[in-house]
């Protein structure tokens, strides 16, 4: 019961806490639609699936405990959201859809960008290996294991959920749009930020 509480309560702390992943989501539901931000979510909860995998694996562990491999991961991510805010930056326009769903935005681009932005972000990594082997212990038994990775990605997932839903409102989206491309320039910068400040952080010794 203690290692559940203590996972569910990691979930909604690395859910809530802003950062790539919520900027992303917030972008693509305001600019490219509820779909689109459904789908952003989806990306981001299965990329956690994705973690939570090598995290019960260990492979996570050994690639925590290399700083190579770890900083490599690092200037990835960082590089891929720097790629997104550039993007962001460049396309941003005062153009408004006559409806979100038509913006431009697939449901395979929106997955794509949620999935790829959490699997080359370290601290989402660390999220896992922070369940996985602070949490647990040799006790834990696998289906367990499996239990807390799939509600992980759930939990995530269900929050940027509801977040869609909050940021497509009509109210909320039209005071989006009233400033359209400073919006869209902002959230570009502030993913280039993101990016470039994870690639500055390769300099740590270890995680």
């Amino acid at each position: 019961m203690i290692e559940l509480l203590t996972v569910l309560s990691l979930t909604a702390i690395a859910a809530i806490v802003p950062g790539p992943d919520l900027a992303i989501v917030i972008r693509n539901a305001v600019f490219g639609g509820r779909a689109a931000g459904f789908m952003t979510a989806l990306g981001i909860g299965l990329a956690l699936v994705l973690h939570a995998t090598y995290a019960i694996a260990g492979i996570g562990l050994i690639v925590s405990q290399s700083i190579l491999l770890f900083n490599v991961i690092k200037l990835v991510g960082a590089a891929y959201l720097v790629f997104l805010g550039i993007t962001m930056y460049r396309s941003a326009s005062v153009q408004i859809p006559e409806a979100p769903e038509n913006a431009g935005m697939s449901p395979y681009k929106a997955f794509r960008w949620g999935f790829i932005t959490n699997a080359t972000n370290p601290k989402a990594t660390m999220f896992a290996l922070s369940v996985f082997v602070q949490v647990t212990s040799s006790e834990t038994p696998l289906w367990a294991q499996v239990g807390y990775g799939a509600i992980m990605s759930l939990g995530v997932f269900s929050w940027f959920v509801l977040v869609t839903f909050f940021f497509t409102r009509a109210p909320v989206r039209a005071a989006f749009y009233s400033a359209k491309l400073w919006i869209e320039r902002t959230f570009g910068v502030l993913l280039t930020l993101f990016g470039i400040g994870l690639a500055l952080s390769t300099n740590n010794s270890r995680p």
